[in-house]
Order: structure tokens, then C-alpha cells, then sequence
């Protein structure tokens, strides 16, 4: 159990026998290995504020597009299927979108953004090869002068796309605008009704864009970031994994997929290769900026903050009733001959890596971390601040291919391996090999924690206490963590608890004897009520900061961009 996480407004996933820190909202899942690369684009525009509440459901038939779709950016292209307003044509030129349907319905209810540009000629005459045809000389001189008002010619242009604006050598197309617009309908968007409003909207979301273009190009022409085609590779295949385990069959599947605009699972693919692929780039380089001092901190003024909130607080669900709490939780202590028989097996199992063994089967064989075992010990990629400080130390400090020593860490005897290294990230793999537990050793946990309760409750200083006796591979403190996200062991032992009250000693789930004992101190009961300023005040602030810090960087981007927009 190695990773550990801000504990805002949650505490950390749980690996059941696993590398993962306690985590009070999830006490029973081991968590997969994380994913390559982040799907989500850094956001310069609002994002919406956690405020801890379950997002609300809706009934398959109203949603406009269907959980295939993974909407992984604010500004990203819409599937290049998807049914977009009856003026949407379809897009060329390298655009994300190449199958738009220019001639799809808008939604039902809905107007398109503006008139169909496709009529019918409405010429007199023959056909095209037709010497009488009109528009020919002899036909003008054989057919008689019209005897009423002449028809006015109808306009015959067909529009195929437009280019709305230049980033580089690389346009953007009225069709993406389309396609954006729609997107952010399927999740809510209400569209102006006067055709101003309309086409504000249509600048404010070229602007989206060309933002998203810019930190794309950027990334592209720095060296040092790299996103492998294996890696999105591998992010798309567990992202359509966990879409299709959604489905009974394989034509269930398909149908939905349809229905989100993509006519076979293979141009779905294609689509959501493209998303994850510019996702990652723009994620790499805001991350890499950030880590290099480029990208430096912003912090908003209270007045931004209010008018941050201001902008959201309608569309906020009602904060989730809430319980924060201190804890300290007693693990049972291996004896000095068992942490030496686990060293020993640790350093045997490196030396014979060395040796050429390999590493998958070796991990598959020895390791204890059920999270990652079966993936040969792979943790896939991950960030400093990620792991616990030990196995931090080490891993960040070796060069790919090189097999540690064995890395003692409060969860046992790690050997790392470093698969991949780039700037502030290292992919790596690891056996975990644990100390043997024995009963008596997780009696006599059992049996300090009931100790630690009652002199807590006799006045001796909880955070004293804490700073003795806490398990330092866990999180300390959960401040407001929603009820009925509490794993089943926390929810039962806070169940009638009040504010001020000690609870405990109660198990965590583990194996065997290592079973760890946590005892609580209630700091906060909250309930359900609506959102305050007050109370998402830290993480408006956060998100904030991070917004304008990259607006202040794409702004730097502007400057030196060769960027044309048209109207």
C-alpha cells in the first residue's frame, strides 16, 4: 500500500493486501494500476466545482450522448459521427471530425445554430449535356421571352466547410465549431436563442479551440515530452474495456455506440486514439511547465473567487451531508527475525533478476501487492508525491533497466525496477515481498488500540497519541467526506457518533493477521444543505489558480503564434 494522496475532500484508495494507502471512501477495492497517460486537457475555462455530491443520473433515452462517449476535454471535437445541427458539413483538411452529416436533423426541439447552406438549383431547362439546356446560346435565342416577372435564380453554392480560423499552418473548421457546440449540448448546453447570442457562443468556442491547438503545437515541438503510441494505445484499450463490460452483448454495444454518432466500434476507437492522444500532450506540457517553473501560480483575488463561485453556484448539486474526523490506526508489528527473513527473500529475488531472471515471473511468483502482481509488478506511470517517501527516493534516483536493493517502506521490502524515465515521472515495477504476521502480533495491535481509546477518552491528548503510535503509511485527518461515500467499516462505527465523540477500535480489511486497527475522533457532522462560498472556498481557490495560470501561459503562446481568425 504505497500511494498516498491529498487527503481533499477523501482519503486515499485501499489495495486490499496491496502498494495503495488506506483510503476511508473506498476500504475494499484494490485500485488498477493507473492509467498512461491523464485524459483530461488542462481547462482555462470554469471548471465545475467538487463539491463531494453524486452526479445526478438520467435516463438513457434523454441523454443525447450515451456513456460510450468520454468527453474528454471542455474543447475537445465531438465524435465525428455525432448528429450535429442541419448545417454542420463535413469536415476536411486534417480536421479531427471527417463524417459529419451535413444534412442530420438538430435535435428534436432544437433550431439549427444557422439555415441549411444546401438548395436546389431550380434552373429551367434540360439536362446538363442538353444542347437546349438553359444558360446556352441557342436555347436563349429558340426559347420565348417569359411573359410575367422573371423568376430570380435561386443560389446553387454548396458550402462543403468553412475555415474559421488559421493556428500555425493548422486551420480550424466551422465543422469542429459545429461539432464542439453539440457536444457541449449532450451535456446540458442551452443555446442562445437570438442569433447574437449564438454567435458569441461560436467565438467564445473558437477561442476554446485555438487554445487547445496552441498547447498541442507547443508540446509537439518540445523534445523532452513524449507520448508513445503504445501508452495511448494502452489508455484507449482500458477505456473501451470498461465502457463494453457496460453492455451484455456485442450489438447492445454497437447500438449505443450508433446512437453517440459512431457507425462501427473501430471509428469509435479512432475517435477517442485522437482525443486521448492530443489529452496526453496538452496534460505533458502543462505538467512539465509547472514542474519547470514556467508555468508559475496565480493566486485570485477574493473578488475573482466570489465571482467564480457566482458563476457555478447555480449549477451545484446540494452539498452531501458530511463527517470529518481524526484517526489513528495501529498496524501489527512484524518481530526483527521476521523482517530479516523477508529482507533475505527480497535480496535473493534481486540478485537473480541481475542474473537475467525476469522480472514479470518473478513478481507473479514473490510479490505481495495484490494491485499489481498480476501485472508483472507494473505501477504503470506516476508523478513524485505519488508513492511513499522511501520507495520515492529510490525509484526517482534509478537509471531504466537497473534492479534496486531490496527498499524497506512501512509496507515491507520492495525490489524497483525503472522501466521508462521523462522529465518528473518515471514509469516502474516492483516486487513487494511483507513480513509474516503472526497471531499474536495482531492480538497485541488489537489490544493498544482499546489502550489508545480509553486513555483518549480519560483527557490524554488525541494528537499526542497520534504522533506515537499512527501508522505513518496512512492519512491522518478526513475533513468533510460525504456520508455515503464512508467504506461499510467507517460508516458503521460513525453511524450514530457525535460531534466530539471517540469511536473504535474497529478493523480495516486485510488477510490473515494483518488485519489494522483504527480508532476515531469526530471533528464535524454536517448536513445536507445547500453549497456556501464557505465551504468549497479552498478548492475554488485551487481550481482557480490553476486556470489563470494557464491562461497566463497561453496568452505567452498567443504572442508568438501565428493565429488568423476569420469570420
Amino acid at each position: 500500500m504505497l500511494r498516498v494522496l491529498v487527503l481533499v475532500p477523501m482519503l486515499v484508495a485501499l489495495s486490499s493486501g496491496g502498494l495503495h494507502a488506506q483510503n476511508p471512501t473506498d476500504s475494499s477495492a484494490a485500485p488498477p494500476a493507473a492509467a498512461p497517460p491523464a485524459v483530461t486537457p488542462p481547462a482555462v475555462k470554469p471548471a465545475p466545482i467538487d463539491t463531494g455530491a453524486p452526479p445526478p443520473t438520467q435516463p438513457a433515452s434523454q441523454r443525447a450522448a450515451p456513456p460510450v462517449s468520454p468527453a474528454p476535454s471542455p474543447n475537445a471535437a465531438a465524435p465525428p459521427n455525432a448528429t450535429t445541427p442541419a448545417n454542420a458539413a463535413p469536415s476536411q483538411g486534417g480536421a479531427p471530425s471527417s463524417n459529419a452529416r451535413p444534412g442530420a436533423p438538430p435535435p428534436a426541439g432544437e433550431t439549427p445554430l444557422i439555415p441549411a447552406q444546401v438548395e436546389d438549383v431550380g434552373a429551367p431547362g434540360g439536362g446538363l449535356f442538353d444542347s437546349t439546356a438553359a444558360g446556352s446560346t441557342a436555347a436563349q435565342s429558340a426559347q420565348p421571352a417569359p411573359t410575367g416577372a422573371r423568376a430570380p435564380l435561386r443560389d446553387t453554392t454548396f458550402v462543403v466547410d468553412k475555415v474559421v480560423a488559421v493556428v500555425g499552418n493548422r486551420p480550424i473548421l466551422a465543422s469542429q465549431v459545429d461539432e464542439e457546440i453539440f457536444s457541449r449540448q449532450s451535456q446540458g448546453l442551452k443555446l442562445p436563442t437570438s442569433p447574437e447570442g449564438i454567435e458569441a457562443l461560436r467565438k467564445q468556442v473558437v477561442q476554446g479551440i485555438i487554445d487547445d491547438e496552441l498547447l498541442v503545437q507547443e508540446a509537439e515541438r518540445d523534445t523532452t515530452i513524449k507520448v508513445t503510441d503504445q501508452e495511448i494505445a494502452d489508455g484507449v484499450e482500458e477505456q473501451i474495456k470498461k465502457i463494453r463490460s457496460n453492455f451484455s452483448s456485442e450489438f447492445e454495444y454497437a447500438s449505443e455506440l450508433r446512437k453517440a454518432g459512431f457507425q462501427t466500434p473501430d471509428e469509435y476507437r479512432r475517435w477517442l486514439t485522437d482525443q486521448q492522444r492530443r489529452a496526453a500532450l496538452q496534460n505533458r506540457l502543462v505538467e512539465e511547465r509547472r514542474g519547470s517553473g514556467k508555468l508559475k501560480p496565480v493566486i485570485p483575488t477574493e473578488r475573482e473567487m466570489r465571482e467564480y463561485f457566482d458563476q457555478q453556484k447555480g449549477s451545484l448539486e446540494k452539498r452531501p451531508a458530511t463527517i470529518s474526523f481524526h484517526q489513528i490506526v495501529i498496524a501489527p508489528q512484524p518481530s526483527a527475525e521476521a523482517r530479516q527473513r523477508a529482507y533475505q527473500l527480497a535480496d535473493s529475488v534481486a540478485q537473480g533478476l541481475r542474473r537475467g531472471g525476469d522480472f514479470a515471473v518473478a513478481a507473479k511468483r514473490f510479490s505481495m501487492d495484490s494491485g499489481s502482481r498480476e501485472l508483472g509488478g507494473s505501477l504503470n506511470w506516476f508523478r513524485r508525491g505519488t508513492m511513499v517517501p522511501e520507495f520515492e527516493r529510490v525509484a526517482f534516483a534509478l537509471k531504466p533497466g537497473v534492479i534496486s536493493d531490496p527498499v524497506e517502506t512501512p509496507f515491507g521490502f520492495h525490489v524497483i525496477q525503472v522501466e521508462r524515465a521523462q522529465p518528473g515521472e518515471i514509469q516502474a515495477r516492483h516486487i513487494l515481498i511483507m513480513p509474516e504476521i503472526t497471531e499474536q502480533e495482531g492480538d497485541s495491535a488489537h489490544r493498544l488500540a482499546e489502550s489508545l481509546l480509553r486513555l483518549a477518552r480519560a483527557g490524554a491528548s488525541f494528537d499526542s497519541l497520534q504522533r506515537i503510535y499512527h501508522d505513518k503509511s496512512e492519512e491522518r485527518e478526513a475533513r468533510d467526506v460525504p456520508l455515503n461515500k464512508l467504506p461499510p467499516a467507517y460508516a458503521q462505527a460513525t453511524d450514530t457518533a457525535s460531534e466530539g465523540s471517540m469511536v473504535g477500535p474497529f478493523s480495516l480489511s486485510g488477510s490473515g493477521n494483518r488485519l489494522k486497527f483504527t480508532i476515531l475522533r469526530i471533528t464535524s457532522r454536517r448536513p445536507e444543505g445547500d453549497v456556501r462560498y464557505e465551504d468549497v472556498r479552498d478548492k475554488v481557490r485551487q481550481q482557480l489558480g490553476e486556470q489563470l495560470a494557464v491562461r497566463r501561459y497561453l496568452d505567452t503562446l498567443r504572442k508568438k503564434a501565428y493565429i488568423d481568425v476569420r469570420s
